[in-house]
């Protein structure tokens, strides 16, 4: 039984492409199971979540999240929280599993370079390309381009960080609406179907994004000590972990070091998921939404981390970009795979003919630069690491 301002199948807005509905899923399971398998969910399993996939017979780098399987663990605890808070599971996972699909090679190094390189052209934002994906990219059903996904899907793609556009309803206030113009992906969805982006998004949503959150924080303390970017003494200071390990050598006195870590980082990763629960539960229990739609009139979050907790976990985000995002042996990667999409995307933009035999025919097609380079966008941006790399490598010899 889900809660009243739960997100309920019967209500959903359906499809911009009219289906007749399934006789034995919901319209957010088979949301879920059209992302599952999508060419472009197959494809992150060789997409960098923050260390390159190494090519030959360089293991060392299996262990590594990649985006595949940090995807896979959003929506893990996406389930888990909505779960406790009697909202739909089935949309929380949808949208968790579809929240990175837009990212590029060499993950947000990738998006940064092409963010530049796309300047003149109308930029480059991952969370708008995983809706041009999912309403235009995938090409496999007869009777629509994308997945036809659900309103409730789209407008959880667009919207889990916050609203993106502008001050909510009679002017009210605008949350965490994006600056400046709108990624022109996200500008062609919305033209299609309007995805009310000034508004929050379903408390499902709201979860997906928070999922993001809990995962990453956790798996990036996991890879960086894997990497030897830090140690646990390094981690001894700061907030929520430094007390996991103490409590941790309390209970289990001279563990083995990797039982040790495993224990601690648990033991933080329950906490975070915990608080969003109870932050949740006290907010619902105090403003007794009675509808999905309550939640995105609201002028903020229901789904968030309480503010010690957050606290914390600045501290704990400002100790990673210190010591493993813009670590030495990082930097020198992201300048590398920097370099080779500032010579890939160029080359294919000055001659199509060097693109595959079935996207040179849209290319010739392009009525102007500004739509050669959104193709040549698409393209570029749907690489793996590998393939990028590959192509770099025969297209620059």
């Amino acid at each position: 039984m889900t809660a009243p301002y739960a997100c309920q199948p019967a209500d959903s807005r359906g499809r911009l492409h009219h289906e007749e509905l399934s006789t034995f899923r919901s319209p957010w399971q088979r949301d879920r199971d059209r992302i599952i398998h999508s060419s472009a969910f197959r494809r992150l399993k060789h997409k960098t979540q923050v260390f390159v996939e190494q090519d030959g017979e360089d293991y060392r780098g299996d262990y590594y999240r990649t985006r595949l399987t940090h995807t896979v663990e959003v929506a893990q605890v996406a389930r888990t929280i909505a779960g406790a808070l009697a909202l739909n599971t089935d949309l929380a996972e949808a949208v968790a599993l579809a929240h990175d699909l837009g990212h590029p090679p060499f993950g947000h190094t990738g998006e940064d370079a092409l963010a530049a390189l796309m300047a003149p052209w109308g930029g480059f934002d991952h969370n708008a390309q995983a809706l041009r994906i999912v309403t235009r990219l995938e090409r496999h059903y007869a009777g629509f381009d994308g997945l036809n996904l659900t309103w409730e899907t789209l407008e959880g793609i667009a919207k889990h960080n916050g609203p993106v556009v502008g001050a909510g309803p009679a002017g009210g206030p605008a949350g965490g609406a994006a600056e400046g113009p709108l990624p022109y992906a996200l500008v062609e969805v919305n033209h299609d179907w309007d995805l009310a982006l000034h508004t929050h998004a379903s408390a499902e949503a709201q979860v997906a994004a928070v999922a993001d959150d809990v995962a990453y924080n956790h798996h990036d303390l996991h890879d960086g000590l894997r990497a030897g970017l830090f140690t646990e003494d390094d981690l001894a200071e700061l907030p929520l972990i430094g007390p996991a390990f103490a409590e941790v050598d309390r209970l289990h006195p001279d563990l083995a070091p990797m039982r040790r870590r495993h224990e601690a980082l648990r033991r933080v990763f329950g906490e975070m998921v915990e608080d969003v629960i109870a932050v949740a539960q006290n907010r619902l229990a105090a403003l007794q939404p009675a509808h999905a739609d309550d939640i995105r009139r609201m002028d903020g979050p229901v789904i968030r981390f309480s503010k010690p907790l957050y606290q914390s976990l600045k501290s704990i985000k400002a100790f990673l970009f210190t010591r493993m995002y813009r670590a030495p042996s990082v930097m020198e990667e992201r300048a590398r795979v920097t370099a080779i999409l500032q010579q890939l995307f160029p080359l294919l933009m000055n001659d199509p003919r060097l693109l595959p035999a079935d996207w040179q025919a849209e290319a010739a097609a392009a009525r102007d630069d500004v739509t050669r380079a959104r193709l040549v966008l698409d393209y570029v941006a749907g690489m793996t690491d590998r393939f990028a790399i590959s192509e770099w490598e025969r297209l620059t010899r």
